[in-house]
């Protein structure tokens, strides 16, 4: 089985497994604090269960409809996940509210502390593992997973630590409170997430470090004058990459072809799951003149040698 499929197919069974202890210890100690991460915890298996759909569908192939592949499932998957962890958040903030408002003991306190230890228990482990694995496999869906169970975490220490205080000094005000607290904590992730998913379903451009990777693969390719019209985006785990490659005029088309493909060879073996394609121009005039040339020059005319002179 596919490692990012796997990876979401524990997410799916940790938080059904958890989504059960918290409804039922929510129910025997009135805790909105535990009713509120039982419902963050239905979000968490809600979004697993996207992130695993997502990432089935993100391995099929290119096909007639889909000739970039479908890896951007997965940023959508980013996306959607990015709103539910948005939802919780206002799901526990008016859930605070209201307790706040009417203000009720907690019975069993102590339960709580245990499903709560074990909640942050689970989690902490099954993220961490998720991280691991969006990490190796550039996983937009999984990572998104793996936030969303990371601020589970937050939010059953931040209750663990609420019950234990109230069971110790007997203020049962601090269980909204510290809700509060969470819920705000939430909600940043999830802006956060929101902004990362977005970015290539919007085909913003690589980063600079990874376009800085680029241009010097080219650059320090023998032969090559310079480079320019290089367009990038990223779709899922993939990247998608062009580029308009100069070289001396004179050069046969065979030379020519072998520089281009050992460049896309480059840039496939640095960023796998990449799609690359070059265009061969040669170092005229107007072609030296397209804005944002780069040259090894500096951006500086490149000067013809006497063996790249024109007929």
């Amino acid at each position: 089985m596919d490692r990012k499929v796997t990876a979401a197919a524990i997410s799916v069974a940790s938080n059904a497994t958890l989504i059960a202890a918290k409804i039922a210890a929510g129910i025997i100690t009135g805790s909105v604090s535990i009713i509120s991460e039982a419902a963050h915890s239905a979000l968490d298996l809600f979004a697993a269960t996207i992130a695993l759909f997502s990432v089935r569908v993100s391995r099929q192939p290119a096909d007639r409809g889909h000739p970039y592949g479908h890896g951007k499932a997965e940023n959508l998957s980013g996306a959607v996940e990015a709103i539910l962890i948005l939802a919780a958040a206002a799901f526990i903030a008016h859930e605070a509210v209201d307790k706040l408002r009417n203000p009720k003991p907690l019975e069993a306190p102590l339960l709580g502390v245990y499903v709560m230890t074990f909640s942050v228990i689970v989690n902490t482990l099954v993220s961490r593992y998720l991280f691991l694995v969006a990490r190796a496999t550039d996983s937009i869906a999984i990572e998104a997973d793996a936030e969303h169970l990371r601020t589970d975490v937050w939010t059953s220490a931040g209750v663990f630590l609420t019950l234990s205080l109230i069971q110790i000094t007997g203020w049962h005000l601090l269980d909204p409170i510290v809700a509060l607290v969470v819920a705000v904590m939430i909600a940043k992730v999830a802006f956060s997430l929101t902004w990362k998913a977005a970015g290539p379903l919007m085909d913003a451009r690589l980063p600079d470090a990874e376009l800085e990777e680029l241009s010097n693969i080219i650059m320090t390719s023998p032969n090559v004058i310079g480079y320019h019209k290089l367009r990038t985006r990223k779709t899922g785990p993939g990247r998608e990459i062009d580029v308009h490659i100069i070289l001396p005029r004179s050069m046969p088309l065979e030379e020519a072809h072998a520089i281009a493909e050992r460049v896309e060879d480059q840039m496939r073996d640095r960023f796998p799951n990449t799609h690359v394609v070059t265009h061969v121009e040669p170092d005229t005039e107007d072609t030296m003149g397209v804005p944002e040339t780069t040259t090894k020059n500096h951006d500086e005319p490149a000067k013809e040698s006497d063996d790249t002179q024109g007929g």
